[in-house]
């Protein structure tokens, strides 16, 4: 390579690497300098809004997410702390990620623009919430998801998914056309079955009231996901509000204690192993 190339490679670099740090800054309640605003400013006016997230620079995407948190009084649901175990997973690969998350937020912009080469998609269940999040942000990936769980059977289905032959089979855990299982995410669009995740993020669906579809099947398919990886490694999956029962015991259950690596606030992180071989459950 040369001089001139490996000085323009890590003066990129480092770029990225700044911008970064700010969007994690103002995440975490610092302000930005006016003088700031204002370069980012002219360097978005040109934009256009409507391009697809791999039309965009990862610094483009840094911008507008800099541009966003720092003029919003709107904060993502996860914490500082809770966004950094992330944030070092995504930094520590070294590579462009395959990210998927389960919800579309305020923090889909932010979580987009940590993975600017990658691919970060997102599946979210309501189709109002996915229009005003994609007003201000089109260029973002995401799908809607049919749920076909309600909250109130959390405590059926969990006593039962191993028994059921549907679910569980000794050879293969199967998602793509299996309408037979309620917690298999049977519908998705193709690029979520073809696709090896390297990460996967479950804040969602909603789980606070008996007829919301709550995180069972997000929980089960994501297990899934991991279990039927082929390429080396593992899938980090984080689990997000696990204060409450239901994503505190299906996630103790189902993602596995024994590959809980690290708990911070309301979020457990998983490092989950590919498995040839299915026993006769999960972990």
């Amino acid at each position: 390579m040369h001089r001139n190339v490996k000085s323009r490679y890590f003066k990129q670099h480092k770029v990225w690497i700044l911008l970064v740090s700010l969007v994690i800054g103002l995440l975490g309640g610092a302000f930005l300098l006016v003088s700031l605003m204002n370069v980012i400013e002219m360097a978005l006016l040109c934009k256009n809004n409507s391009l697809e997230a791999s039309s965009l620079t990862g610094e483009e995407l840094l911008l507008n997410a800099i541009r966003h948190y720092a003029t919003t009084k709107v904060v993502p649901q996860q914490s500082f702390i809770e966004i950094s175990i992330t944030f070092e997973v995504l930094r520590s690969l070294g590579r462009p990620a395959n990210f998927l998350v389960f919800g579309l937020g305020h923090d889909s912009l932010m979580w987009t623009s940590l993975n600017p080469r990658g691919t970060t998609l997102f599946l979210e269940e309501d189709p109002q919430w996915v229009q005003t999040i994609l007003k201000n942000a089109p260029y973002l990936n995401a799908h809607m998801v049919k749920y076909r769980t309600k909250l109130s059977e959390a405590n059926e289905l969990i006593k039962s998914y191993l028994t059921d032959q549907e679910c569980f089979t000794k050879n293969n855990l199967i998602l793509r056309g299996n309408t037979k299982c309620k917690l298999a995410l049977d519908m998705l669009p193709n690029e979520v079955y073809d696709k090896e995740w390297d990460l996967i993020m479950i804040d969602a669906p909603r789980g606070y009231f008996p007829e919301a579809p709550g995180r069972m099947a997000a929980i089960f398919s994501a297990a899934v996901m991991a279990r039927n990886r082929r390429s080396s490694g593992v899938t980090h999956v984080f689990l997000h509000d696990v204060d409450r029962p239901v994503e505190n015991t299906w996630g103790d259950l189902i993602l596995c204690k024994k590959y809980l690596v690290k708990s911070v606030g309301r979020l457990w992180h998983f490092e989950i192993p590919p498995s040839s071989k299915m026993s006769n459950n999960f972990c």
